[in-house]
């Protein structure tokens, strides 16, 4: 690192060091906040990247004296944690960010770092109940079934194939990674980052009762269209679950088996069938791993603490690249949102800007032609008329369906030249990214786009006997009750993505885009195809 300190761009070998001194020193001698734009497909190293970047800009803004935490030690430690639980090995990297992040990196007058802020988006919540053969769940899980005996067996954990969650793939183990080791080393990083021992313990119980949860099963019960808990396997992973969390086994059973529906004339409860009953297990799964994480988060950015009085940072983006599976649902309709927004801001200050800015002194250049999104970006937020407004309008109404939602979007968009619809099929629509075609399957757009929590569920852990768990499902004040049935995540998320394109564009960027030589997950193996690919469209359709 000392060797790219204050070197010129070029003068040594290509490196992120190099990138990030001169982000630094921009930012130093300017007076303006930089940010650092880490782009690149799946596996191509853009958390590894990351992770370079935040140990470089520590080198060069840490305190030379060490008196317990600094501010830099715990922006570094908070890697592992996130990882443990926001990353997870796919059939593409076996240490995948399931999330995007962007930090915030604080510096004061002097050029020392004072503060941070870390923001994420999108976290993969449905990897929690449904992964696919080859790949894993998020790794804290795997690393609590490698924790130390007096824990598995206060946790009565074991073996990962006894999980329902963690044995629909056959992957279990990562080549030269210990569980056990580390998590233990993911406990160390949580001191460094302010987790105490008794957040730490209730972190991992909640993990625990995620596990035995997904190992409850139902049956159906002796009237039409109700359902019972299938056996005493499953009665012990009930008992199980409803102890980590601290709550009754019978309230817990009826969260998942019933629902209170309320009229003017009386209270009804409303038994689930066996499959009802399971998606309610399944979401309640993911309402509480999602709400960990944004602990962590919260927890993490209140330990480092926000210099209020510094003027100037570094921002470092990691978030996911352009996705294109042969199944692609909201998630990826949300990622591919993002990357659009992403490259128009690339478009923007490597192309228009400068371009403006050769015309404008009387410079004599060529026009370099590149592709103007914009109309990408009309078709997916524009309000009113957008996918987005349309999806958060078709969630309003309790009779549409993706169907309906569908045939919205055909009429609406059936002389965009960006939207096409699919011949074969009734509930799919493709989008022409800017990366190349996209067929998105509408199935589950609905579901996920709902932002709220089930009523029974949230009773039942805002009644926690556990603080921790109590803490995560704070009680509704009575506006938010009342609205929170229109609160959705597209609208949220536009509004979360908005706020960070508001940040980039107040800042210097800088670019680094990672290019995977292959997909085999080997070293010293260059598939020039493949690398073409990624170069001339920024990101790769997979």
């Amino acid at each position: 690192m000392e060797r790219y300190k204050g070197a010129e761009l070029g003068r040594m070998s290509p490196h992120v060091f190099a990138i990030a001194d001169i982000s630094y020193r921009a930012m130093i001698d300017e007076r303006r906040s930089n940010s650092i734009l880490v782009s690149g497909e799946s596996g191509a190293g853009k958390t590894e990247t990351t992770k370079l970047i935040m140990q470089y800009l520590a080198f060069l803004g840490g305190h030379s004296f060490a008196e317990g935490r600094t501010v830099e030690q715990q922006i570094l430690e908070s890697n592992p944690v996130l990882e443990a639980f926001g990353n997870a090995k796919t059939v593409r990297n076996n240490n995948s960010s399931r999330f995007g992040k962007f930090v915030e990196i604080q510096f004061d007058n002097h050029g020392r770092i004072s503060g941070a802020a870390i923001r994420t988006y999108l976290l993969e919540r449905s990897r929690v109940c449904q992964i696919s053969d080859r790949e894993r769940n998020y790794h804290c899980f795997y690393l609590l079934c490698s924790a130390p005996a007096e824990e598995i067996e206060a946790y009565k954990l074991g073996d990962p194939r006894s999980f329902h969650y963690l044995n629909q793939s056959s992957c279990y183990e990562l080549d030269d990674v210990n569980d056990a080791q580390e998590y233990l080393a993911t406990r160390r990083a949580m001191d460094v980052v302010g987790i105490n021992e008794n957040d730490q313990e209730a972190i991992f119980r909640v993990v625990a009762a995620i596990l035995h949860l997904g190992n409850i099963d139902f049956a159906k019960g002796e009237e039409i269209d109700t359902s019972v808990i299938r056996d005493e396997r499953s009665m012990f992973h009930l008992e199980m679950t409803a102890r980590l969390l601290m709550c009754e086994s019978h309230a817990l059973e009826d969260a998942l088996c019933k629902r209170v529906m309320i009229t003017p004339e009386e209270i009804i409860k409303r038994s689930l069938d066996p499959l009802g009953a399971t998606i309610s297990r399944d979401g309640l799964a993911k309402t509480i791993y999602s709400r960990l994480f944004d602990w962590l988060v919260d927890k993490i950015n209140h330990s480092i603490g926000q210099d209020s009085n510094s003027r100037f940072l570094i921002g470092v983006l990691d978030i996911y690249g352009f996705e294109s599976f042969k199944s692609n649902s909201f998630e990826q309709f949300c990622i591919n949102y993002t990357n659009e927004k992403l490259q128009q801001h690339f478009n923007q200050h490597v192309f228009k800007m400068e371009q403006d800015e050769y015309t404008k002194e009387g410079i004599d250049w060529s026009y370099v032609n590149f592709i103007d999104n914009q109309d990408i970006l009309d078709l997916i937020e524009k309000k009113p008329g957008g996918i987005i407004a349309l999806l958060d309008e078709a969630c309003m109404f309790p009779r549409s369906t993706h169907e309906t939602f569908c045939e919205k979007l055909y009429q609406s968009f059936k002389s965009n030249k960006r939207f096409i619809r699919p011949k074969l099929t009734r509930t799919d629509f493709t989008i022409v990214h800017y990366a190349g075609e996209v067929q998105y399957q509408s199935e589950q757009f609905l579901d996920k786009n709902k932002d709220y929590i089930v009523a029974e569920h949230q009773d039942l852990l805002t009644s926690s006997k556990c603080p921790f768990v109590a803490s995560l499902f704070p009680p509704l004040v009575e506006e938010t009750t009342k609205t929170s049935k229109f609160s959705t995540l597209g609208a949220r998320f536009k509004l979360q993505l908005q706020q960070l394109m508001d940040t980039l564009n107040s800042t210097e960027p800088h670019y680094i885009r990672c290019v995977k030589p292959n997909d085999e997950l080997k070293p010293l193996l260059f598939d020039n195809v493949n690398v073409t690919q990624q170069l001339r469209s920024g990101v790769r359709c997979a």
